[in-house]
């Protein structure tokens, strides 16, 4: 798959421009194993990247005319440095005018260039292709120009333009997984301060899956921005009550019982859910650690309950899925993945059973909603990379 898709992108930069690439580069998406909805409340999450990748054939274009082939879409955008980096009608060219706004403002040395990319990171399936596309972009011209970015300096100059740019507000967490990905290996992040560590991550005899509902309620903006709103509140009040607590991590669940009727159910809901899934995030580094998969999976699926049930940000769709492979004897834990109100559900199963539940679950599926599930046999992987012959 990743072979095919240098292939095509090359092929398809030589069609373009006429000539092979000087350089080629492969930016992942990535998985969240568990830790949702804690970025923004001063959590921890547990990332990785994943062999699902966009490839950037890329070479310098010998003056200041810089051209953008999306080969998947089929259609190019071009424009020039001597005239200032806006935004364009067009989504998808900003992803990589966000970064090289920065870079110019910054004042690095970037000259004309040409790109064809492709992509075998699913759009809408909440895998980051957006992130995919920053960092890849930010670390080929660091590559090519010499720029002397740090991976973190490339992950924030993504973060940006995709506030910037595309107008998402979005945490850190898909750029840093996607630079900062290993092979077989999760990441542990804290999203206040932006240190790292890395945990074993091989499954042995379990491998992950990810089930794609195909479906993206219309909730998700603004039901992200009401959970924002609900924590916020409910952390205000844990503070003013015991001011020992600065944030989420601090504050146990017992503080929050005490506090129930003051908080109202639905933001004791809320806060509840954050500080169990920040205790689960660390369970679950400690589960991989001793390879205790069974815990793992346990984990993931009280995680699911969490969200769907506390925070309430999944949806029928997500909830079938995970009901549906959790009856598989194989299956030691699934769950919803990402922002909510649709995307993937991703799910702990026994290697080699993986063709079985996609058949019964995709039947049921259809059967139940009128809609094609598509499925993901995924592995972690190594981040955004230059790829050498």
């Amino acid at each position: 798959m990743k072979k095919k898709l240098i292939r095509n992108t090359t092929a398809g930069f030589e069609k373009e421009f006429g000539s092979m690439p000087k350089h080629i580069f492969l930016s992942p998406g990535r998985i969240n194993i568990i830790g949702e909805h804690v970025d923004y409340n001063h959590g921890f999450v547990l990332p990785a990247a994943i062999n699902k990748y966009i490839c950037f054939a890329v070479s310098e274009s010998d003056s200041d005319d810089c051209t953008l082939v999306a080969l998947d879409l089929n259609e190019k955008f071009r424009f020039s440095l001597q005239n200032p980096v806006v935004p364009a009608a067009a989504m998808w060219p900003n992803y990589i005018l966000g970064v090289l706004h920065q870079l110019l403002e910054m004042q690095f040395p970037v000259r004309g260039f040409n790109i064809a990319f492709s992509s075998t990171i699913p759009m809408g399936a909440g895998l980051s292709s957006s992130a995919a596309v920053e960092c890849g972009f930010g670390f080929a011209m660091d590559s090519i120009f010499s720029l002397g970015l740090s991976k973190e300096r490339i992950a924030l100059i993504g973060q940006k333009a995709e506030h910037t740019f595309a107008g998402v507000h979005c945490g850190i967490m898909d750029q840093f997984a996607s630079v900062f990905g290993k092979k077989r290996k999760v990441i542990k992040l804290d999203c206040d301060s932006l240190e790292y560590e890395y945990h074993n991550a091989d499954f042995k005899n379990y491998a992950l899956l990810l089930l794609d509902s195909k479906v993206k309620h219309t909730h998700l903006t603004s039901g992200y921005n009401d959970r924002r709103r609900e924590t916020e509140q409910g952390l205000a009040l844990v503070k003013k009550q015991f001011p020992e607590v600065r944030t989420f991590r601090d504050c146990t669940e017992t503080q929050l019982l005490e506090l129930r009727s003051e908080l109202g159910e639905i933001n004791f809901r809320r806060c509840h859910f954050v500080v169990t899934e920040i205790r689960r995030v660390l369970e679950a580094v400690d589960a991989l650690e001793q390879a205790d998969f069974a815990r793992l999976g346990r984990l993931m699926s009280e995680t699911h309950h969490g969200l769907s049930k506390e925070y309430e940000v999944s949806c029928p769709e997500i909830d079938f899925l995970v009901e549906s492979v959790s009856s598989e004897q194989t299956v030691l834990g699934a769950r919803m993945m990402g922002g909510g109100f649709g995307g993937c559900a991703i799910c702990l199963v026994q290697k080699g059973s993986e063709e079985g539940i996609i058949e019964r679950t995709t039947k049921a599926y259809q059967e139940q909603f009128g809609i094609a599930l598509q499925a993901y046999k995924i592995k972690i992987s190594k981040g955004t990379s230059v790829y050498k012959k």
